[in-house]
């Protein structure tokens, strides 16, 4: 700290020997004329140009020095003659610092060693740097830092620049594919008077000028619904939700989901929808459909391939090929006793669970971590999915499907239920008999008619996981909560 304390001190004094020889970097004003990727891509010799950035290097050599000046798209090297801008001007110049944004105007040439620099003909100072930069080579490394401070981690880590850069992609052509496809984008509530569409925990705050509560969404579902019944046909939205529960590698309070429905459509209409997407978006973003995790030394630790067809398996031939063919005949009882005694699995069954959370527990521990490559597990335990439609041929079972990759679910989908008394009773029996958690509207708003639907819900954060080799949602999520210091 007071090593910092004095660097510190030493570029406000430098800011201070600018300001007296009139220059104040935070009033001066540069338009670039191009970034610097584009100056390395479209080199000439001794062709003119005007660039902008952060200084990342500096190498003093007497009566000229050679810097690094970065932008978003790249670095670009720039010379300084002593000579050529005069003595003044040079002396300015060492009151610059790494961290420091500068414009500057020169023309282009190639070193001896043949790299791509500017020779400096101007240069207007636009920013001074209090703080010291990362330490170049090793950027940002202390995990708690890179996720509190942010704009370190991207100022010293340019791989982790480019994962949001290409976050930023995926979301772009995410809206692309469903523009394409004659989806409406739509925007519905963030604050709800009553938390529907899943279950879970919602924050909780407080409309002062209506006296009441509301709660941050846990879905958009039960909106998107309302927009069905109103006559729009094919509808998505990006959106934030909000649920206040744990934090862990897959689990952050704050996310971002894709939901979109289509009327007329089903769950097999939604795997295909799913499957497209994913696969357009790994291609147009990263170039290819395979997804390779490779370790700090360079070797592939887990290779995913996206190729159609994706594999197609039921819930019930999944677990029953994990713990047993008779497991679906044997009691309730003997089904928590092997879950427990038989897979271990004491710690992660409470004593109050239903028969299938026993059963969602052992798929969630066992099953979902193994299914690597992308699958579609279908057809799951109705208690799950109150808001889908039963199975013809197993009402145990609804229309879902689960989307798995990467050893976890990246997109659910379903038949919608569009049957307003059956919904009705669903949800009761989800409530446990408390009336107020009933979202009365939107049950009112089904009964004036649905059409049959299909919807899907996609993580972005995780899909962001998968694509981009993440093995941690805090590494695609630019700011993470964290526990205040």
């Amino acid at each position: 700290m007071e090593e910092t304390n004095s660097l510190i001190e030493q570029r406000k004094t430098k800011l201070a020997a600018l300001r007296a020889k009139g220059i104040d970097p935070f009033k001066n004003k540069f338009s670039p004329s191009e970034n610097c990727a584009a100056a390395r891509a479209n080199f000439a010799e001794a062709r003119e140009t005007a660039l902008a950035g952060r200084i990342t290097a500096w190498r003093d050599m007497g009566k000229s020095i050679f810097f690094d000046i970065k932008d978003q798209s790249g670095r670009m090297q720039i010379y300084v003659q002593k000579n050529v801008i005069g003595d003044d001007n040079f002396q300015t110049f060492q009151l610059l610092d790494m961290g420091d944004f500068i414009g500057i105007t020169g023309a282009m040439f190639t070193t001896k060693t043949g790299e791509i620099s500017v020779k400096l003909a101007s240069f207007t100072i636009l920013g001074k740097a209090l703080r010291p930069m990362p330490e170049k080579w090793h950027g940002v490394v202390d995990t708690e830092i890179r996720y509190r401070q942010r704009y370190l981690d991207l100022m010293g880590n340019d791989d982790v620049k480019n994962t949001f850069l290409k976050r930023s992609a995926i979301v772009r052509e995410i809206r692309s594919f469903f523009h394409n496809r004659g989806y409406v984008e739509v925007e519905t509530p963030v604050l709800q008077n009553i938390p529907g569409g899943a279950a879970a925990q919602p924050f909780t705050t407080k409309h002062n000028a209506l006296g009441c509560n509301f709660y941050l969404r846990i879905a958009l579902e039960l909106y998107h619904k309302r927009l069905l019944v109103g006559g729009v046909d094919k509808l998505f939205e990006i959106g934030k939700n909000f649920r206040n529960e744990g934090l862990s590698r897959k689990h952050n309070p704050e996310f971002t989901m894709l939901e979109a429905y289509e009327a007329f459509g089903d769950y097999e209409t939604m795997m295909e929808t799913v499957e497209s997407l994913i696969c357009g978006v790994a291609e147009k973003v990263l170039g290819t459909l395979k997804i390779e995790n490779r370790d700090t030394e360079g070797n592939v630790t887990k290779a995913i391939d996206l190729t159609s067809p994706w594999r197609r398996a039921r819930y019930k031939d999944l677990v029953k090929e994990k713990v047993g063919a008779d497991w679906f005949d044997v009691s309730p009882e003997e089904r928590r006793r092997r879950a427990i005694e038989d897979l271990k699995l004491g710690g992660d069954i409470a004593a109050g669970y239903e028969d299938f959370e026993v059963t969602g527990a052992v798929f969630e521990k066992l099953i979902e971590p193994t299914l690597i490559q992308p699958t579609f597990v279908t057809h799951l335990p109705k208690e799950l999915v109150p808001l889908a439609k039963l199975s013809p041929d197993d009402p145990t079972t609804v229309e879902v499907f689960e989307c798995c990759i990467n050893g976890q679910e990246v997109a659910p989908g379903y038949t919608e239920q569009n049957d307003a008394i059956a919904q009705r009773e669903t949800l009761e029996h989800q409530a446990g008999g408390e009336q107020q958690k009933l979202d009365e509207d939107f049950l009112a708003a089904l009964e004036h008619g649905m059409p049959p639907a299909g919807g899907i819900g996609i993580g972005i954060d995780r899909l962001c996981m998968m694509l981009l080799g993440q093995e941690s949602i805090r590494d695609v999520i630019l700011f993470p909560q964290m526990k205040p210091k």
